[in-house]
């Protein structure tokens, strides 16, 4: 028993360091998130639920079919229900309705009401997967952070490892006297300068990590960590179109304008079936029933008729049509036909809205992209400059040609190029994905 006891702790340790060593890809996160959201499961019931609304509206166009059955027992006097008369005893009858009826017409509004059905289970499908295209970006913007904070980590602990050499050779040169010992805490100071960035990005690094995990509803902050991807510089050929191309290709996938186009198609439809509702409205029906009393006898031989027989002596069949006209009820069909119009107007303006809002998004992202390409070819730039002054500078100080002060000015320099371009690249990647 004990023996089971420790493989099963051994087990579960196991299966625990397993999961603390997991290491999420971007594809991984996007994935768990879309599965474990609940503002998407939310969605998809409400996708659920309008596929139930396109069936009750295909069965409303079905001829309906129901069976009534009554039995009783009756003592006194009372009525037969097959000879119509009353008779004084005690009565056990039994009878039974089979009923069919179908609308023939309602002024279409069994059809529009289907086709509606239709668009909003369509219309539920495209929101949902607008909040599907809009978590992924959020999930790929959050897990880009992480890269771009780990990254500057990496860059900080080497620059600081670099001065912890300057350090010491530096303290060995002023112990001997070459150097003053004003360099020796110039640099020092330095050293305790990349110390503090060190722990400001393993802060960033862990706050965007947690982000991510919030994002993803996972409360395992401290085992929750992502791989280490890499992503290069996509290159820029959207930037080949302009953004009136880039709008008008939007307009043919984009899930919010087919969301918007879709709510104008179904206020178009509740506008015709209100319409529907001043039409008047044609049913037919048939009736099949039939009847049994245990008093209903043979008028000739004077015994009781069975059962069965009398069910077919009983029976009967009625049929025919129903019109209804509608004349006037309040002023609620002609308020209901002007709400269903004012609905139509707000869906188009909505419409006209989600376009600007789409349009304006395309030129400011486009903008983002030019800005940011700018931005991070500027950065590198900067970047090799500051490198080759920091070159210059070392050997200069190597030499004892400059003091430690203005070599530590040079390295910050290139310590703060090097953040500026970690940032604008992984900007610069977001900008491009947005676009």
């Amino acid at each position: 028993m004990r023996f089971k006891i420790s493989i099963l702790l051994f087990l579960l340790s196991v299966g625990t360091i397993i999961a603390q060593m997991r290491k999420w890809t971007l594809e991984e996160c996007i994935i768990y998130a879309l599965e474990n959201n609940i503002t998407i499961d939310q969605f998809e019931l409400d996708l659920e639920n309008a596929k139930i609304d396109k069936s009750d509206a295909l069965g409303n166009m079905l001829p309906g079919l129901n069976f009534q059955n009554t039995t009783q027992a009756s003592t006194g006097l009372i009525l037969d229900p097959t000879t119509n008369g009353f008779v004084t005893g005690t009565i056990f009858s039994t009878g039974g309705n089979l009923t069919s009826s179908v609308t023939l017409f309602d002024g279409l509004r069994n059809i529009h009401s289907l086709n509606r059905a239709k668009l909003n289970e369509l219309a539920n499908q495209y929101r949902l997967e607008n909040l599907e295209d809009d978590i992924s970006l959020n999930v790929a913007n959050s897990y880009l952070s992480i890269l771009s904070n780990k990254e500057a980590l990496k860059v900080a602990q080497a620059q600081y490892a670099v001065t912890v050499e300057d350090l010491k050779r530096t303290r060995e040169l002023v112990e001997s006297g070459v150097l003053p010992r004003g360099d020796l805490l110039e640099i020092e100071a330095t050293a305790a300068t990349q110390e503090q960035t060190i722990v400001n990005n393993e802060n960033l690094v862990l706050l965007s990590r947690i982000a991510l995990a919030q994002l993803l509803q996972i409360t395992d902050y401290e085992n929750f960590d992502i791989a280490s991807e890499e992503f290069n510089v996509p290159p820029a050929d959207i930037l080949k179109y302009s953004p009136k191309v880039i709008f008008d290709k939007a307009l043919t996938f984009r899930r919010d304008v087919k969301f918007s186009e879709t709510n104008v198609a179904l206020a178009e439809k509740d506008l015709q079936i209100a319409r529907g509702v001043s039409y008047p409205t044609i049913n037919a029906f048939m009736n099949y029933n039939t009847r049994y009393s245990d008093q209903t006898r043979d008028p000739i031989t004077g015994e009781k008729i069975a059962w069965r027989d009398q069910l077919w002596i009983n029976d009967g069949i009625s049929y025919g049509a129903q019109v209804n006209i509608p004349i006037f009820n309040g002023f609620s069909t002609r308020n209901g036909i002007k709400r269903a119009k004012i609905s139509v107007e707000q869906a188009r303006l909505q419409l006209d809205q989600t376009k600007l809002d789409l349009e304006n998004t395309i030129n400011q992202a486009y903008v983002d992209v030019e800005n940011t390409a700018k931005a991070y070819e500027a950065t590198q730039k900067t970047l090799e400059a500051r490198r080759l002054a920091y070159d210059y500078t070392k050997s200069r100080f190597d030499v004892g040609l400059i003091n430690a002060f203005d070599f530590s000015q040079a390295q910050a320099r290139v310590d703060n190029a090097e953040a500026e371009v970690i940032r604008n690249k992984y900007n610069y990647i977001f900008r491009i994905k947005v676009l």
